[in-house]
């Protein structure tokens, strides 16, 4: 049975837009195919985002969310120690973009576009993630793990420093062999640039 207006939720269309930016690509996915492959109107995908600039720029923000969320549970786990959690995070901010890359071709390019027309989905994105690194320097400045004077400006230039191993435009090179090696010899030479005496 096809969804009704009152059951439709914001939820749904971002799945369905998901699935429609899959197979139609950003510069051919419409409003009305969305609607079409959940059974209502175009008018009912509209009733929860007003424009198709909204509803990209929320489907956008869904899939940069889902990064956040699984590094956010290592940034907050006192129970590994600063340096670990440092080591962790960026390693599974690697792999979660390497997978986005590896598992989805079709649907990592689409969402490329997306992110170039989504400047606050971005940067909120970018913001949530060196708070949580933030998060990580300030644990380890309070156990004596770690030297900064300031955690947020630290906390910028780690993210800054590995963006070869997480910023979408590096992504041709997430493939190369050797990848893996570069990886831990920056993060290596980061930590021990932040690490105490």
């Amino acid at each position: 049975m096809a969804p009704t207006a009152e059951t439709l939720t914001a939820e749904r269309i971002l799945e369905a837009t998901e699935e429609v930016l899959r197979r139609h690509g950003p510069a051919k996915a419409t409003v009305v195919d969305v609607a079409r492959a959940l059974g209502v109107s175009h008018g009912s995908v509209y009733r929860h985002f007003r424009t198709k600039a909204a509803l990209r720029e929320a489907v956008t923000k869904r899939w940069l969310d889902r990064t956040s969320q699984e590094l956010s549970g290592i940034a907050t786990d006192a129970a590994r120690d600063p340096e670990t959690r440092l080591r962790d995070w960026l390693a599974t901010l690697f792999a979660a973009k390497r997978r986005k890359a590896g598992d989805d071709p079709e649907l990592f390019a689409t969402y490329m576009v997306l992110t170039d027309e989504s400047g606050s989905a971005v940067a909120e994105h970018v913001t949530d993630l060196t708070g949580q690194l933030t998060r990580i320097v300030e644990a380890g400045v309070e156990s004596g793990a770690f030297v900064s004077a300031d955690p947020a400006t630290t906390a910028r230039a780690l993210f800054q420093t590995t963006g070869r191993f997480h910023d979408p435009c590096y992504a041709a090179d997430w493939t190369r062999p050797d990848i893996e090696a570069d990886f831990s010899a920056a993060v290596d030479l980061l930590v021990r640039g932040v690490r105490a005496g």
